[in-house]
């Protein structure tokens, strides 16, 4: 028999206890694209295996399974914040991604550029133009859902952009630099975003800013990353991770690296259907 609903107790990843929201996982499985027949039908079925001390993750594998029954799209966008963590483990695929997202904004980008302060040299994550401005963009991967960028991170980030920030805007030569960024793949504590306030530093997290956050910006562009597809296996994302593609739209640009990979035409235009079903409006 399913536990009641407002006792259940369940483990986040921190393995923090929180009562279970029924609630939010309607509204992620509903973000999915997913119908309401659909999401009542899988809310239904787990509804009757929920115990105490269930952890998030298994709720989640659970849902996630239904949900590729249903049709592997809505699937693949359920999956997003679980493919982000599969970016790393360097952390430099990350970096692609965030600069592929700006490059959908409008933004001529630039990564790993090795820049000039006003004290010491500095690697850059990203540098991106836009609008006659330049910024610079920090990116913190962390490959533990538990793990947050406290105040420590807009910290360091910021005494390295008012070093760069002093000679480059004093060389005369480069666009102004307006902004410093600093963009995770997980969340920021309670401290590093009034921290990121006070000192003018642009934060972007899995869930801020609030309505234009990473997530948000994934989908309302159609930015998924190549590791929400269950139709790529391990060994072919990592090929193309390797060759600096990030976004399945790239893929979808590139159809030819699926024959490098050696995908029959059959599996081609199946991986290729999906790719137009979950990023192209």
């Amino acid at each position: 028999m399913a536990a009641s609903e407002k006792q259940l107790q369940i483990v986040k990843s921190s393995g923090e206890k929180a009562v279970f929201s029924f609630d939010k996982l309607r509204a992620s499985l509903k973000k999915s694209g997913a119908g309401d027949e659909v999401v009542d039908g899988i809310l239904d079925k787990i509804r009757e295996e929920l115990y105490q001390g269930i952890s998030t993750r298994e709720v989640y594998n659970r849902a996630y399974a239904l949900l590729k029954k249903e049709q592997g799209v809505y699937a693949s966008k359920y999956k997003l914040k679980k493919a982000l963590y599969e970016l790393g483990p360097t952390g430099f695929p990350f970096e692609r991604f965030i600069a592929a997202v700006l490059s959908y904004s409008g933004y001529k980008t630039k990564v790993g550029a090795v820049v000039r302060g006003h004290c010491v040299h500095h690697e850059v994550d990203v540098l991106a133009e836009k609008n006659g401005q330049a910024i610079m963009v920090e990116c913190k991967f962390h490959g533990d859902a538990a793990r947050k960028c406290d105040v420590k991170v807009p910290l360091y980030i910021h005494s390295r952009y008012q070093d760069i920030k002093i000679q480059w805007n004093g060389d005369g030569t480069k666009l102004p630099l307006a902004a410093g960024w600093v963009a995770t793949n997980t969340q920021f504590t309670s401290d590093a975003i009034d921290y990121g306030r006070c000192v003018g530093l642009y934060l972007l997290s899995w869930d801020y800013p609030a309505n234009d956050a990473l997530k948000d910006r994934i989908d309302r562009l159609g930015l998924y990353p190549l590791t929400v597809s269950d139709l790529l296996s391990a060994r072919e994302k990592e090929y193309l991770l390797g060759r600096d593609v990030v976004l399945l739209r790239q893929l979808y640009k590139e159809p030819h690296l699926l024959d490098h990979m050696g995908a029959s035409e059959g599996r081609k235009r199946k991986i290729l259907k999906e790719i137009k079903a979950l990023c192209i409006p």
